[in-house]
């Protein structure tokens, strides 16, 4: 049984999940979650900057970040992953967001094939604004669990055959479907769902995305790695009814 919790502060309630990010998040009743896309990346600080002078000029005040989309360099270490997540949950501890190693706000970080960036960086982040509805699944690559060293835990690892990718594919769809339904959502209420792999999806589209019913708004695929080695495919799904680039 999933464990949904609140956080009054942000307006929202959360799957909680891990220190480094929560399973997904939902606007409570009165609010609504909007997501705003950076037109070019922002570094890590910068982000968060602009996030909170974003936030500021809606009158919502830091607590109402619920989730972000970042980019990193390039695939980490599972020690390099837990020291670049102690480092993020430094300023959501200090906007009163992150407490007691419990974090309410969603997260997928994934790692761009081809340009990069040099450092990790923000792509899009969600808040909550007065309105109605909107909820956020964070990303997850194909590994059980939420502890230990991810290599035992990954489906399939290190293969990228049809078959191999199928399973994958399998895994973080279900995933979605438990973090989703924790939320009373399924993919009917989804308005985008994205892809992060660099391998061949083709065989296993129709079945696993169209027939599943995983890609109501069509599917938009980052030609990116998930954040730890080893990992080769993620997901992410978010239902909201406003989006913008800033």
């Amino acid at each position: 049984m999933a464990d949904v919790r609140t956080f009054q502060p942000g307006n929202y309630r959360f799957v909680s999940h891990a220190f480094q990010y929560s399973g997904g998040v939902e606007a409570l009743t009165g609010y609504a979650i909007e997501r705003a896309r950076f037109a070019k990346p922002a570094s890590l600080a910068d982000g968060f900057a602009a996030a909170e002078a974003h936030m500021a000029r809606l009158g919502r005040p830091p607590t109402a970040f619920c989730a972000c989309e970042l980019r990193s360099p390039g695939q980490f270490t599972d020690q390099g992953f837990i020291d670049f997540n102690r480092l993020y949950v430094q300023q959501l501890a200090a906007w009163g967001i992150f407490h007691d190693e419990v974090n309410p706000v969603a997260r997928s970080n994934v790692c761009p094939e081809i340009n990069p960036p040099s450092e990790p960086s923000f792509y899009a982040f969600s808040y909550t604004v007065p309105g109605h509805g909107g909820f956020v699944v964070a990303g997850s690559g194909e590994a059980g669990g939420a502890e230990g060293p991810y290599g035992p835990r990954i489906v399939r690892f290190g293969d990228t055959s049809p078959d191999g990718m199928r399973d994958k594919a399998r895994f973080v769809l279900g995933a979605m479907e438990t973090r989703m339904a924790a939320l009373g959502k399924d993919w009917a209420d989804a308005t985008d769902t994205q892809l992060y792999t660099i391998f061949d999806i083709h065989p296993h589209f129709a079945d696993e995305f169209v027939r599943r019913g995983a890609a109501p708004g069509g599917l938009t695929w980052h030609y990116c790695r998930p954040p730890v080695q080893g990992l080769d495919y993620e997901v992410d799904v978010r239902g909201v009814a406003k989006e913008l680039v800033i």
